[in-house]
């Protein structure tokens, strides 16, 4: 099985659940409510489906079958073992004993519903992007996952925080779920406020031991600055993604920096619009100076963009393939264009007006667009605007090199800021994922990558380390570069 699971390795250390890699795990055995400052306000009110399943597993609240340890590879979580069937068109999983939040069993049955639910889900979870999953009970404590096609991926996809398990009871009509108090993570959501609060206390009964924390305050604010504030002056312990603005103004003591696969990228729009035209695609991507951005919107927290997978990708140095075959640049000759991007990073505006500078010298005229995510979300899916300016960790959804593939860029995506619908990319993205272990679907990733620059669809801006706000008093935050948790059950302070 381990030539089956994939090991994309990262600059930067992690470790899953409570044994994680933190800012530091010495002290006492008990702590304090923990004070959570998030960035990205909750859109679809704690939906797993979507962006919010990120703050479910970001605060300890829900997991899945499986997690991702420091490697990337896929480690035990509901799951504690399991092995393919097939030759990988399904995959048995034995389940741990554990329990769900509402002091119910988690058993096969369980499982197997939560998991057809969310292959069911509309639109499906980036992480099933091309993939069609079938769940069935096996006894009392085994569940079997099929994908029809070979996936040997699967585990890997499983970890995703949108394919967490609930228990029976959170499944509502129409396809909602409600996690409060339905999860089988170290916390407990009991409250909602809107999209601005979230409390959570403690699961006593949590298979993986009991949280050192009593709970967890989390608060979810847009503002960059306001966020940075907030740890400043005591009002947060923990504060998500500090503007690197902020940071030389902070204690030292508490900036940690993360290498990330995360990038900043610029995807035009090439269903509808100028950017229909690759010849203007083209000239779009002449006019970007990516070293501008890196060097001073982001002070050294970034490198210049050099393909839809960075540094922190080791794996990736010195594989990347030349992007031949593009457009022709063409003169824009003052063709007007509007850019959107969102407040909650508040360097992606930032590096809109960089862009907006450079498009604007090579003859566009260039609107700015900037909103909270929650309210720009659907209409950057629905190719509303020319371009749109977003950051992106490209292992996030399984940790796989080839999935990020299928969502963001082929006709089918999920997730697709661009629209792109090219056959020879998708014939690419079908081709990675069809391939077993992981050297050769790095290699195929590789060349699915050229497909999709030299259509000047999307042009890769800079790769990002993540800042964390982390108070002193505080022990055991995690430091993920797959930005999927902050808080384990050795969190506390």
């Amino acid at each position: 099985m381990a030539g089956l699971l994939l090991t994309p390795l990262l600059s930067g250390c992690f470790a899953s659940g409570g044994a994680s890699l933190s800012s530091d795990s010495s002290g006492p055995a008990e702590g304090g409510r923990l004070r959570v400052a998030l960035a990205f306000t909750p859109t679809q009110n704690f939906s797993p489906y979507g962006g919010d399943a990120l703050h479910l597993s970001r605060l300890g609240v829900a997991e899945g079958l499986t997690q991702l340890d420091a490697d990337g590879t896929a480690v035990p979580a509901l799951a504690e073992s399991w092995n393919s069937e097939k030759d990988g068109k399904s995959w048995l999983f034995t389940l741990r004993r554990a329990k769900f939040q509402d002091d119910t069993e988690v058993t096969a049955k369980a499982v197997a519903s939560a998991l057809t639910h969310a292959a069911a889900a509309e639109p499906a979870p980036a992480a099933l992007s091309g993939v069609k999953v079938t769940a069935q009970a096996v006894g009392e404590d085994q569940v079997r996952v099929g994908t029809g096609e070979a996936d040997p991926v699967l585990p890997l996809r499983l970890s995703n925080p949108s394919l967490a398990v609930f228990s029976p009871k959170a499944y509502g009509k129409k396809g909602a779920v409600n996690p409060v108090g339905t999860a089988t993570g170290p916390f407990e959501l009991t409250k909602i406020t809107g999209d601005t609060a979230a409390t959570l206390d403690r699961f006593h009964d949590y298979w993986g031991g009991r949280a050192q924390a009593s709970g967890v305050d989390a608060r979810f604010i847009a503002d960059g600055t306001a966020r940075a504030n907030a740890l400043r002056t005591g009002q947060t312990d923990i504060a998500e993604a500090i503007p690197v603005a902020q940071i030389a103004s902070m204690d030292k003591d508490t900036v940690h920096e993360t290498n990330t696969p995360r990038n900043v990228s610029l995807h035009l729009n090439t269903k509808s619009g100028v950017f229909t035209d690759g010849g203007l695609r083209a000239a779009a991507h002449k006019a970007i100076d990516t070293s501008v951005i890196a060097k001073d919107v982001y002070e050294g927290y970034a490198e210049p963009g050099q393909g839809i997978y960075g540094r922190a990708l080791t794996w990736a140095a010195g594989k990347h393939v030349e992007a031949t075959g593009r457009a022709t640049a063409t003169d824009p000759d003052g063709e007007s264009i509007t850019i959107a991007t969102y407040s909650s990073r508040p360097e992606l505006a930032e590096v809109a007006q960089v862009l907006q500078q450079q498009l604007q010298k090579a003859g566009f005229g260039v609107k700015l667009e900037v909103r909270d995510y929650a309210r720009l979300e659907g209409d950057l899916l629905a190719g509303k605007f020319d371009a749109a300016v977003a950051a992106r960790n490209m292992m996030l959804d399984t940790g796989d090199p080839v999935s990020i593939l299928t969502s963001d860029f082929t006709c089918d995506g999920t997730y697709n800021l661009s629209l792109l619908c090219d056959k020879n990319v998708d014939k690419a993205a079908a081709e990675a994922q069809a391939l077993s272990g992981s050297a050769k679907r790095q290699d195929a990733a590789m060349k699915a990558e050229a497909a999709i620059l030299r259509t000047d669809a999307v042009i890769p801006l800079a790769h990002l380390k993540v800042v964390t706000g982390i108070g002193t008093s505080v022990k055991g935050a995690l430091l993920d570069p797959y930005e999927r948790k902050i808080i384990g059950t050795g969190t506390r302070r």
